[in-house]
């Protein structure tokens, strides 16, 4: 494998993702991308200003001879999610992202990629350092924070722009046109425990359950994958039911739009109990294996001794807690009866931390129908606060009602098939796009988001497909080329 992407072609593209790919840009943390993205702006000599909320806008007027067309919004966000694998030594806050050709695909050593959406950035760096492709007025638009709250997208105030159509660069299949998508609002959920010392007659064991294969929250929701939090909830159930355990610790998951890959328990076995316990594990690890083997083939669930810790959990919380975990919603809440394939609603269990007396659960919940993403809300809070949590919502965002009869998507549906003999998937996706929230200042505008294919986002098995990089660059250009006229 190389490390020389470089070399790949169209060697424009590669070469600013290599650049923006050794800048730390985690989501709430990007004032080294931001300036490196109004450097780059204002060394070209064009308009380049950042908003109030830290959204960067750089201008560029239409190639000799293009004048006359609509002016659009070229735009994709410059945050990554920052995941890695826990055996993996990286330092996101000082650490480029150290990447590999594997095939026809980039991928990262051991952590998120950036793909997401750093490849919809490159492109249109691209196309503003480019002195020979044939293209309208842009103003381009790199919006914050898109990935854990679209804050750039929120605070990005009307007037600003002045275009009539949007290409949004951050759609994850080369075949696709998304018109649509769901909104999202994160749900969560904290309170306080009584402690316990640790009773005689017990030993300390580490559960480790890991290796799912994780994934994007929205896009990756209706694929069955393992669910870390849920299924570690599901040991210690199983456990509790079968044998004399307490509860020390749980940690697991991470952020909220991503598939909880791993969790870590530490409990207490009584004594005269450990061999059924033991044999409970390797039946639990057994069963798990098995019913994930299709998609999640790397999954484990790991027990180890360890060191006694310094207490754990009152019994009537631990009986509670895991209760509430239990019932709390997970994956697909409600299909789409209208569009075939589509999840409507669904909800991430995303981070579970139990521990010194505090508890925290954290849920990012989706749906295209304002009305059920209200009652998913209602039922993640009520298992909660059945236990006496304090539940509550932020980071509420809309969807995107899709217009399949606007110009652009007649236009490159028609480009589509032509360049490449098939008819694109028109469609709405799962995922929360920013073209939502742009669309409440900007209404008029009508917007579409297409890409190149990218797999395992907000994982550390992310991955790009340089191929069809190529077909998504060929199909970028020529519509650049054909956005119609004022």
């Amino acid at each position: 494998m190389s490390s020389n992407i470089n070399i790949l072609e169209p060697k424009s593209l590669w070469k600013n993702f290599a650049a923006i790919n050794a800048i730390p840009r985690a989501s709430k943390k990007e004032e080294r991308i931001i300036a490196y993205m109004l450097d780059f702006g204002n060394k070209l000599n064009l308009e380049t200003f950042k908003d109030e909320i830290g959204n960067v806008i750089i201008k560029k007027p239409a190639s000799p001879g293009m004048e006359d067309r609509q002016t659009i919004v070229l735009q994709s966000h410059l945050d990554m999610v920052h995941q890695k694998n826990n055996d993996t030594i990286f330092d996101f806050e000082t650490e480029g992202i150290k990447m590999l050709i594997d095939g026809d695909w980039v991928k990262a050593d051991g952590t998120t990629l950036g793909a997401d959406n750093g490849i919809g950035v490159a492109t249109i760096m691209a196309v503003l350092q480019s002195e020979n492709l044939n293209h309208p007025a842009i103003e381009a638009l790199f919006t914050i924070d898109e990935e854990t709250g679209m804050t750039g997208a929120l605070g990005l105030k009307g007037g600003l722009l002045d275009a009539s159509i949007l290409l949004n660069l951050d759609t994850e299949d080369d075949n696709e046109l998304t018109i649509g998508c769901a909104g999202g609002i994160d749900v969560s959920a904290n309170g306080q425990y009584s402690k316990e010392n640790i009773p005689d007659g017990y030993v300390a064991y580490k559960l480790k359950l890991k290796g799912c294969t994780g994934g994007h929250s929205g896009m990756d929701i209706h694929l069955g994958r393992a669910n870390a939090n849920k299924l570690m909830n599901r040991v210690l159930v199983e456990l509790s039911n079968d044998c004399k355990i307490r509860i020390s610790d749980v940690d697991g998951g991470g952020l909220r739009n991503a598939i909880p890959r791993e969790s870590v328990s530490n409990i207490l076995v009584a004594s005269e109990g450990e061999t059924t316990f033991l044999e409970k594990i390797e039946a639990l690890r057994s069963t798990i294996i098995a019913e994930y083997k299709s998609t999640d083939s790397f999954i484990t669930l790991e027990c180890e001794t360890t060191e006694m810790p310094t207490n754990c959990l009152n019994e009537k919380f631990q009986d509670s807690v895991l209760k509430a975990i239990y019932a709390c919603p997970n994956g697909i809440y409600r299909m789409s009866p209208e569009i075939e394939g589509l999840v409507q609603t669904s909800n991430n269990l995303a981070r579970v931390l139990i521990k010194n007396g505090a508890y925290e659960i954290l849920c990012l919940s989706r749906s295209s129908v304002e009305t059920e993403k209200k009652d998913i809300v209602n039922a993640i809070s009520s298992s909660f606060q059945l236990i006496g949590a304090h539940a509550s919502t932020s980071g509420n965002y809309p969807g995107w009602q899709p217009n399949p009869d606007a110009d652009i998507v007649k236009i490159m549906t028609e480009l589509y098939i032509s360049e490449f003999n098939e008819s694109p998937h028109v469609n709405a996706c799962h995922a929360g796009l920013e073209c939502g929230i742009l669309g409440t200042n900007y209404p008029e505008m009508d917007m579409i988001s297409f890409g190149p294919n990218i797999r395992g986002a907000h994982s550390p098995d992310e991955k790009v497909q340089i191929s069809s990089v190529q077909k998504f660059w060929r199909f970028f250009l020529k519509t650049l080329q054909n956005i119609p006229a004022k």
